[in-house]
Order: C-alpha cells, then sequence, then structure tokens
C-alpha cells in the first residue's frame, strides 16, 4: 500500500486524496475504472524527478507503487488509468513555450490542442496530425500515443513531427533527446552512466536484430502497437533516434516534460467532395480510385453516425458555432433522408487542397467525374466553408455524441482503431460485416480515415451485464485475427493502453514482443512508468477492470 505520509513528506507539490478527484481519475474515456490512491500536480521537472525517485526508493516496500502521467485524459484504450499515482500535467506543465516562424514550437505536455494550434495558426503555421478530437485532447497525450488524424493521409504522424524530447527516466534525471549521428551515438554510448548504458543496450538489441526488426515494421500507413524499434537506428544513413521509441511509448518507458514540435504551412484553399455509398462492396475501390486526385483527407461516417447527428441537433449546432437557424436549415436535406429511410450507409469526405482555389477545385472535379463516371454514385460538392464545417462537425462528434446522449448505455472502444492496406479492402469489410453479425445486439457506429483505410468501430453496451462484458475479449479476438490476416495493425493511432497490450504479442509473434519486454526492461527496470500497458498486460487485468456501471 501506498505510503501516503511519506509521499507528502517527500513531494511538496500539490497532492489531492478527496473522493471527487480520486472518482474523477479512475476513468479516462475507455471502457476502464480504475480506482488511483493520489494525485499529484508536478509545478516543475525538479518535483517530476522527486517523484521518480521517490517511486525507485519506495518500490521495495510497495510493489504496487506506480507512476503514470495523465494530461487531458482522453485516451480510449485505458493508458491514463492506474491504481497508484496518477501525475496530471495540465494543471501545471500547460506552457507553450515558443512557436517560432521557422516552423516549430516548443510546448509543455499539458497544453491543450485548442489552445496549441491558434496560437500556431497565428504565424501561418500548423500542426496536421491533430485528432478528431482536437478540441479535448492535450499534446502530452498525442506525442504519448503517436497520435494521427484527417491530414495524416497527407502528412504523416506525430511521429514525424518530433524534432526534441525532454523527459525523466527511471533514474530521477531529466534528458534531452534528439537524432544522433553515427560519431554522436558512440559519444552517447561511451558514458559511463545510466543514459550511456541505456544507448548501448539499445543500440546492441537494434543492431544485432536488424533484419528481424525492420521485417517486423507494420506494412500500413499507420501504426501506433508497440514500440517502434524498426524507425530508431538506420544502418544505412548512420542515424540513430531514440525520439522514434519514445513517441508512442504511452508513458511506460519515462515522463515526457517538453517538445520540440515541428510545423508546416497550411494550404490556403480547399474544396470537399461528399460520395453516398448504399452499397459497402465497392468501397476498395472507390477508395483507390479518389486516392489517385491526392486528397489532403478522406474521411468517413456511417448512417448511425449520420443519424445520431440529425437527432441530436441542438447540441451539434452548438458546437458549430454560428447562427442556429443558419447553420440548421443546412441540416434540412439531411432530415429529410432520415424521416424517408434514404440515408446511405457510409458517407465519404475527400478533401482537396491548393495554393489557389483554381488547384483546389480542379482535383474536387477530376476525382467527382471520375467516381460518377465508373460507379454510378451520387456525390456532392460542397458550396462553401459553412457546409465543409457542417460534415467535419458530424464526422469528429460522432464519438461525443454516442457518449454523450444515450442513456443506459456506454461507448465501448476497444475494437475501434483496426487499418489495413486500403488495396484489401474489397475482401476485408465482407469479412468484418460477417463477424459483427454474429453479435445482432450490438449497436456501433463507424467512422475513420478511409484513405488509410482506418476505421473507428464503437458499440455500445449495458456494463452491467456480465453477457455484455464477456463480448469484448471474444470480439476483439476476432476483430484482430481478421486484421492481422491482412497484414493490418490493431491499432492505427489510438496505441495500446489496457485494451490492446494483451494482443501485441498476437500482432508481432514472440520474438519481437520479447524485444519489447527488454526495451521496457531497460528504461524502466523497477516498472514505475504506467504499468499494465504495452509488455505486462494481461486479458484477466483487462476483464478484472472493465467498469460495471
Amino acid at each position: 500500500m501506498l505510503n501516503l505520509e511519506k509521499l507528502k513528506q517527500t513531494f511538496k507539490g500539490e497532492i489531492s486524496l478527496t473522493d471527487e478527484d480520486l472518482d474523477k481519475y479512475s476513468h479516462d474515456a475507455s471502457i476502464f475504472t480504475i480506482r488511483p490512491q493520489a494525485i499529484v500536480f508536478p509545478k516543475n521537472t525538479e518535483e517530476v524527478c522527486e517523484l521518480v525517485k521517490f517511486a525507485a526508493e519506495e518500490k521495495g516496500l510497495c510493489p504496487d507503487l506506480s507512476l503514470t502521467a495523465r494530461s487531458a485524459g482522453t485516451d480510449m484504450g485505458g493508458g491514463a488509468v492506474n491504481e497508484s499515482v496518477i501525475m496530471d500535467f495540465t494543471k501545471n506543465f500547460n506552457h507553450l513555450i515558443e512557436v517560432n516562424q521557422a516552423g516549430y514550437a516548443i510546448t509543455e505536455p499539458g497544453v491543450f490542442y485548442h489552445d496549441f494550434e491558434p496560437a500556431t495558426l497565428a504565424k501561418n503555421l500548423l500542426l496536421p496530425c491533430y485528432t478528431a478530437s482536437k478540441s479535448l485532447n492535450a499534446m502530452g497525450g498525442m506525442v504519448a500515443n503517436n497520435s494521427a488524424g484527417e491530414k495524416t493521409l497527407s502528412y504523416g504522424k506525430m511521429e514525424d513531427y518530433v524534432e526534441e524530447l525532454w523527459g525523466v527516466l527511471s533514474d530521477g534525471k531529466e534528458y534531452h533527446f534528439k537524432p544522433l549521428t553515427g560519431e554522436e551515438l558512440k559519444q552517447k554510448m561511451a558514458q559511463n552512466d545510466f543514459e550511456g548504458q541505456l544507448y548501448q543496450k539499445l543500440f546492441h538489441l537494434i543492431d544485432g536484430n536488424y533484419d528481424v526488426i525492420k521485417a517486423a515494421k507494420p506494412k500500413v500507413s499507420k501504426n501506433s502497437a508497440g514500440y517502434y524499434l524498426w524507425n530508431v537506428w538506420d544502418k544505412d544513413r548512420q542515424a540513430f533516434n531514440i525520439i522514434k521509441l519514445l513517441v508512442g511509448s504511452q508513458g511506460t518507458l519515462g515522463i515526457f516534460t517538453r517538445a520540440k514540435i515541428k510545423l508546416v504551412k497550411p494550404h490556403t484553399h480547399s474544396e470537399m467532395l461528399i460520395i453516398f455509398l448504399n452499397d459497402l462492396g465497392p468501397l476498395g475501390k472507390i477508395v483507390n480510385t479518389v486516392m489517385k486526385y491526392k486528397p489532403e483527407t478522406f474521411e468517413s461516417f456511417d448512417d448511425h453516425t449520420f443519424s445520431l447527428a440529425v437527432k441530436f441537433l441542438p447540441g451539434l449546432l452548438k458546437k458549430m458555432k454560428g447562427n442556429i437557424l443558419k447553420l440548421g436549415w443546412q441540416f434540412i436535406p439531411e432530415m429529410w433522408m432520415t424521416l424517408t429511410g434514404g440515408l446511405p450507409k457510409l458517407i465519404l469526405m475527400a478533401e482537396f487542397t491548393g495554393d489557389s482555389e483554381q488547384e483546389a477545385v480542379a482535383k474536387m472535379k477530376q476525382a467527382q467525374a471520375d467516381v460518377e463516371t465508373t460507379y454510378g454514385l451520387k456525390t456532392h460538392a460542397t458550396k462553401n466553408a459553412e457546409e465543409e464545417e457542417k460534415y467535419w462537425t458530424v464526422r469528429r462528434e460522432s464519438f461525443n455524441l454516442l457518449r454523450q446522449h444515450i442513456k443506459n448505455m456506454h461507448t465501448a472502444p476497444f475494437i475501434d482503431d483496426i487499418v489495413v492496406h486500403p488495396a484489401d479492402l474489397p475482401q476485408f469489410l465482407p469479412e468484418l460485416d460477417a463477424i459483427f453479425k454474429k453479435y445482432p445486439s450490438l449497436i456501433y457506429t463507424i467512422a475513420g480515415h478511409a484513405g488509410d483505410a482506418n476505421f473507428h468501430i464503437i458499440p455500445l453496451m449495458d456494463f452491467t451485464r456480465a453477457d455484455q462484458r464477456a463480448i469484448i475479449p471474444k470480439l476483439s479476438d476476432e476483430v484482430y485475427s481478421l486484421v492481422l490476416k491482412y497484414h493490418g495493425s490493431i491499432t492505427a493511432e489510438h496505441n495500446d493502453g489496457l485494451v490492446r497490450g494483451p494482443y501485441l504479442e498476437k500482432m508481432y509473434g514472440p520474438q519481437i514482443y520479447d524485444m519489447f519486454k527488454e526495451v521496457k526492461q531497460m528504461f524502466d527496470p523497477l516498472n514505475i512508468f504506467n504499468p499494465h500497458k504495452k509488455t505486462d498486460a494481461t486479458e484477466q487485468y483487462l476483464l478484472d477492470h472493465i467498469r460495471t456501471d
């Protein structure tokens, strides 16, 4: 049991032990309830170091003592919950230190993205791998999860934008991480200290298994499962970048305190093509057709999501911000489709951008003509930015609509982030549909990144029922087996957390999984950082902590 008196003596910062806070931090956006013993709010790096040293010293007396870093708590896999100590970074580590016109920002982990983005846009710069939940999440979670979103199709994931990283490791010291040349790596490994030994061990593990590790990299557009060993050491270029491992490690290897983030100049014009699909059969071919015209984003949401948007229209209009009557008028066609039963099965949103209106319009019209001629589908070119925003709001708010408005049932994101290769969609989707037909009681929505073949499937479940909870491991195993049959990833952008960690060995095989364990042992030999994720996740722990209210 955590020695609270000793924690209070050692840690001089703010500690909360109130039932209200312990209840609040028992949840993130996942299906789990895990009540912590204490919430701490470190004010600076020195206090983070104090906490890590305290945990290391007390670990022998309290084997379950651990630290979980938390920013916005929007993780859908259970990555931000823990039964020991939660470290909240939003209260004090919430400074956007710099936005530089040269194309980068330096930020602390507790900065909310909805504050980060306006500051970058003020200098005509953007972090393009923002998520659909960008109004809610924070920068620490985006780095820890290797987040991605609608623009990842063109711009890549968070791992492509973290240029430098500062963090506290298990020896209780803060380190500065950046890409190294071969010569700089030799200098690091020559250090006779914890950092030097860490670089030595990591280099020998990767270099000694180089071909096996490179072959293990998932052959899909994005992946956030496991530790990204294949991205660290480039033997041909003699370049070593430990940041590629730390991004996406979900707080299991250390605690981030600051990051330097690359920014890009956004395109000035965009045009959106809406494609209404009544039959999912040709989806894969349609995706491949549209991709020829290089959309910057290519998103989708299903008829369930569309119906929810119409049903809860007042709340949706508040999210859109503007004249309620004017905005409501834009939804007349959708309301009519809902009333007449004419909703399409899937709505595709392809956004084409350029540095001039003519460039964006030309791309959109070419794609529209090809889709209509080849497939005979109904399409719609949006008329203005307000109409585009209508579709974006439905897409981005689909999960929140479920979470906020359906009584006596909870959203259950446990198979919510699968990804395969777009070319495999014509075969993959019918097999996925056949799996879901085995569970006729499940209500679910599908939204996602059609261009990446990355889909978010969110069922509604009654967690008070044991039979509903029992579906979770069974359906997970069936869906993940199908994903792996097509050489996909069990999580494209949401990371492993508690919910997918037990399936990492299934995805990568025992050899790579054992290397993941070695990495965890190198960085965190006492298992201080965010336990029960990645390599020590188990199905039993998952089942024991599914919420029951």
